[in-house]
């Protein structure tokens, strides 16, 4: 067998893959989203999606903010675990990836028995006396159900994917340049500003497109944390699916979240131009 034939023998398992779970999905999502409950051909339900854009707006703001939040904490912790020695970070690397093996439901259950009332953070704040006493009953902070735990939640989850992007690239900036900068003259925040950024921007792009895609499409979390009082895009698919059984309307909005997400790859594609985070320098 000569070379062209292996490598294409190695290619046959990826293909299938793809086939069966992404372009088979893909395909289904857009037969349901085209089609009404007979079959035909019919955009019916894409006229209904109107009426989901204040949930799918609302969806993009949770989207925003636990990405910005994602970013913020993030970008300084990456930051700073690529100045550590090789054995202290991938030590560190270890125990940010460590909360990704377990299962999502697990650690969004976590959260459940930190937040609640009768929760860890409720029995600190009681152990201090910081709880209100209403005739001799403490009352404890309601932090379930709340749009903090629902951004908390998503915060929680994805972290590492905003951090291990950045981490990626910021480990592999030529210590020279950044020496070569404080030789000309350059003070910490300004070499920050002027090479580190701008070498980091790959890694930065592909964090939040990393974390801002699944905030958006989250439902498990609104559902355990915001106790169905707070309601994203996400629910409503799956409640389309699983207690609606309404398929078309489910695969329209999917459908429509999935153009949504596209753009925003391919925004973030065009900012990134293709580098690979070893790009120019902006002096």
């Amino acid at each position: 067998m000569n070379r062209t034939g292996f490598k294409r023998l190695l290619d046959k398992p990826y293909l299938l893959w793809s086939v069966l779970f992404i372009i088979a999905p893909l395909i289904m999502v857009a037969y349901y989203a085209f089609t009404d409950k007979s079959g035909a051909f019919s955009l019916e339900y894409f006229t209904q999606i109107k009426e989901y854009i204040p949930t799918i707006l609302l969806s993009v703001l949770y989207g925003l903010a636990a990405t910005v939040i994602c970013l913020f904490l993030g970008y300084p912790f990456a930051y700073f675990l690529s100045k550590h020695s090789k054995k202290s970070q991938r030590t560190i690397v270890l125990l940010v990836m460590l909360p990704m093996w377990m299962n999502f439901l697990i650690r969004t259950y976590s959260l459940m028995t930190i937040l609640g009332d009768s929760g860890v953070i409720n029995g600190i704040l009681e152990s201090l006396g910081l709880l209100k006493t209403v005739n001799g009953v403490t009352v404890p902070v309601h932090l379930m159900n709340t749009s903090g735990a629902v951004i908390l939640g998503m915060v929680y989850n994805f972290l590492p994917y905003m951090i291990l992007p950045i981490y990626s690239v910021l480990s592999k900036v030529d210590v020279s340049l950044l020496e070569a900068a404080q030789d000309l003259g350059s003070n910490k925040l300004h070499t920050i500003k002027k090479i580190v950024l701008p070498l980091s921007v790959p890694g930065l792009l592909s964090g939040i497109t990393m974390v801002f895609v699944p905030c958006v499409s989250t439902f498990y979390i609104t559902q355990k944390l915001g106790g169905g009082q707070i309601v994203l895009i996400g629910d409503v698919i799956e409640s389309q699916f699983q207690s609606a059984n309404n398929y078309n309307l489910g695969a329209s909005l999917s459908f429509v979240l999935m153009i949504l997400i596209f753009i925003c790859l391919g925004v973030m594609n065009y900012f990134d131009d293709g580098k690979e985070g070893d790009g120019g320098v902006v002096i």
